[in-house]
């Protein structure tokens, strides 16, 4: 075998993800939220770009910036699966552009339609004022107590946890472990007498045992249950319960009843150290005059520009090469991140709109009428790759008449019926918590029921496994603990 060397030229396609189609990608896929943080991100490491907070509220035109690489969409840039290179993004010479043209801005072309949504109300916001520790110290000041029993109190106060429960014997807490013991119950009974009820309980039992006995219900019949059946609660074994204490079906179902009412997390109505989370519409869909319309919501995307400044820099920079380079790359690649961000808002709204050509029975008459839904079907009406339907989808959130939805909610499987169309798991589920909730609750209906119910009067045949699967994914309990005494 000879060995050698030897130069030879070849052509060939190969799939190049560019820098810019990377960022691309990630602007489609990014949360609200995420891209905000993006942008921030942006700004502190591109100094010319800069916040437009004077952009026009009602989607007026903007001035013409340079296209960048203007004959390809990023939505199709972001189709991983073609099969053909895309050609290095060519640098533009923004000093030349500059000096032979004047413009006042460069932002995001306004699409029609597009409107700024009011502000988030501060109702929307589910957050308590105070923490549960916060507000048991408040009380602890007004309580007839000495200082000794005073301090005592607030440090099991500190050692409660979000639930309002004391985990931890309080002789072992270390402020107080050298203390009597009779002094730590004495401050333990005082903290369980603050408001809420069944606050600094060190179990359940004793949580439910001191609501009860806060209400003045705390009878012997009552008491046994909390410290005997507690599962058969639970569980609905009314017959169980009757026997063991004596009682008929139905009074056993009144005291089922009574403890049931009770607050088994009495701490968990006040605020915690979690950071609230929230979410807003990306989009908005309303019906105007027959037809449904898609709404971008412009508050949720920040909305960039040039800065003005750093363009003249740029046409005052004739003999400074190092300057000229530099604002030539910042300018580019701002550029490219306005155009990804404007093409993003661009295929999400696409996306909706077919999404609701597809829903349209979903949007007139309700969950019931949900059809199923692939990324395929929509990714054919909108134009694009179902990869990038995938990411447009991802983490975002429409409101339309019928409540906020996550776009993914619209993309289910679904069964046969006897139209041959098919229905989404969505609407079968639909029908089975209808079916649930009309049922007669002294004889509740079964799971084989159900899947009878709704092969004869639908035309869906489930199994009753199937069935039983949605019920427990609507956290619905089975026949067995819904029935009624």
């Amino acid at each position: 075998m000879r060995l050698g060397y030897e130069l030879t030229i070849e052509q060939s396609q190969k799939l190049v993800m560019t820098p810019e189609l990377i960022q691309a990608i990630k602007i489609l896929q990014f949360t609200s939220q995420e891209l905000e943080l993006y942008v921030a991100d942006q700004l502190l490491a591109n100094p010319v770009l800069e916040l437009d907070e004077h952009a026009s509220a009602e989607g007026g035109e903007s001035s013409e910036g340079p296209e960048v690489d203007g004959d390809t969409s990023i939505a199709d840039a972001t189709d991983m699966e073609t099969d053909t290179a895309e050609p290095e993004q060519e640098e533009f010479d923004w000093c030349e552009y500059i000096r032979e043209r004047e413009f006042d801005d460069i932002s995001y072309r306004q699409f029609q339609g597009v409107r700024v949504e009011q502000d988030t109300s501060p109702e929307q916001y589910v957050q308590s004022e105070v923490s549960l520790t916060e507000y048991l110290m408040t009380q602890v000041q007004f309580i007839c107590l000495d200082t000794g029993c005073r301090r005592i109190a607030r440090w099991i106060i500190e050692a409660l946890d979000e639930n309002g429960y004391l985990t931890l014997n309080p002789c072992d807490i270390p402020a107080i472990a050298s203390v009597d013991p009779i002094h730590i119950e004495h401050a333990l009974a005082a903290v369980q007498n603050l408001d809420p009820a069944g606050i600094g309980a060190r179990d359940l039992k004793e949580c439910l045992r001191l609501q009860l006995e806060r209400k003045g219900l705390a009878e012997p019949v009552a008491l046994r249950l909390i410290e005997d059946h507690l599962e058969d609660i639970a569980m609905n074994r009314m017959s169980v319960i009757a026997k063991a204490l004596g009682l008929s079906s139905e009074e056993a179902q009144v005291y089922c009843d009574r403890i049931r009412s009770l607050e088994p997390k009495p701490g968990r109505q006040f605020g915690s150290s979690q950071e609230v989370r929230y979410v807003s519409a990306d989009v908005t869909v309303e019906k105007v005059d027959g037809e449904y319309i898609v709404l971008l919501n412009e508050k949720s995307t920040p909305q960039l520009s040039i800065s003005p400044y750093y363009r003249r820099v740029l046409a005052e920079s004739e003999h400074d090469k190092q300057i000229e380079d530099f604002l030539n790359k910042s300018l580019n690649a701002a550029a490219w991140l306005i155009r990804s961000i404007e093409q993003r808002k661009q295929t999400i709204s696409n996306v909706v709109a077919a999404i609701v050509e597809h829903q349209k029975e979903f949007f007139e008459q309700g969950a019931r009428y949900l059809r199923p839904m692939t990324l395929a079907e929509i990714a054919d009406e909108a134009g694009v790759h179902e990869s990038t339907v995938s990411r447009a989808v991802n983490g975002k959130y429409v409101q339309t008449p019928r409540g906020l939805f996550e776009l993914k909610y619209f993309f289910t499987g679904g069964v046969s019926d006897r139209t041959g169309t098919g229905i989404a798991s969505g609407s079968v589920k639909e029908l089975l918590k209808e079916m649930i909730a009309s049922e007669d609750q002294a004889s509740p209906l079964s799971d084989q029921v159900i899947a009878g119910r709704l092969k004869k009067e639908h035309g869906i045949s489930l199994s009753r496994r199937t069935v039983a699967k949605y019920r427990d994914e609507l956290e619905i309990p089975a026949s067995s603990r819904r029935k009624r005494y």
